[in-house]
């Protein structure tokens, strides 16, 4: 039977329930929960702890092909074996994509804590097309997220060039990405790449033509994404 891990740096109880988390964490594992079970009823879907995958258990476990790992969030253990590997360890050296963008694409890029993205744009990685979902912003309150938000058109050639160079140097494999940035003036600042729908992703339950967690697991089990919101590469 196939399995769907679900990894999360929150506490996980026995029976698979988290310990009171930031709601945004519910949040994303409700959501994915249900696109799991609404695209393969059959398939077991488990919450499991970022903590207990350093278990000597969990570490000493060999590959097993029926298990997909859904990781939501960014700390995942360098040994363990999944096709998101390397871009996740990739993307937490958020100083290295960074310079890479600014030395290899040219692109004005946050410095330490400064000009930090407020803005995000969603990109489906299929086995065969980039697909761009419309843009999310932050909300009026904290935490809180909005899509979409409009962008001009002369800005969302550069944008979806940036994210396809930075996605093919990374030689990104089937996932949903979150790419961060913001914009200061009228140059996009570049802040960091998410390779799975952050909480920013949060904002598409409530848009009628995307839900971001339903297009996470269709592409890490290698199924079309529709289109109806952005456009292929």
């Amino acid at each position: 039977m196939r399995k769907a891990f679900i990894i999360v740096n929150a506490q996980v109880k026995t029976q698979g329930t988290m310990y009171p988390a930031s709601p945004a964490t519910e949040k994303m594992v409700m959501a994915l929960e249900a696109a799991i079970k609404a695209d393969s009823p059959s398939t077991q879907v488990e919450v499991m702890a970022t903590a207990t995958l350093w278990s000597k258990n969990a570490q000493s476990a060999k590959p097993d092909p029926d298990i997909i790992y859904c990781p939501l969030t960014i700390e995942v253990p360098h040994w363990l074996s999944f096709p998101g590997q390397k871009i996740y360890q990739d993307c937490k050296d958020v100083k290295g994509r960074r310079q890479w963008v600014d030395k290899m694409l040219g692109y004005k890029t946050s410095i330490r804590d400064s000009w930090l993205g407020d803005l995000w744009l969603p990109i489906a990685v299929t086995p065969k097309e980039l697909i761009y979902g419309e843009i999310i912003g932050e909300g009026a309150f904290p935490n809180s997220y909005e899509q979409p938000i409009s962008l001009k058109n002369s800005l969302r050639r550069p944008l979806h060039e940036l994210a396809q160079g930075l996605l093919e140097s990374l030689d990104a494999p089937p996932s949903l990405y979150l790419l961060q940035f913001r914009l200061k003036g009228q140059n996009i600042v570049f802040d960091r790449l998410w390779p799975f729908p952050a909480a920013p992703a949060i904002a598409s339950l409530t848009y009628p033509h995307s839900n971001l967690f339903s297009w996470y697991w269709q592409c890490l089990t290698h199924q079309s994404v529709p289109t109806l919101t952005g456009s292929p590469s």
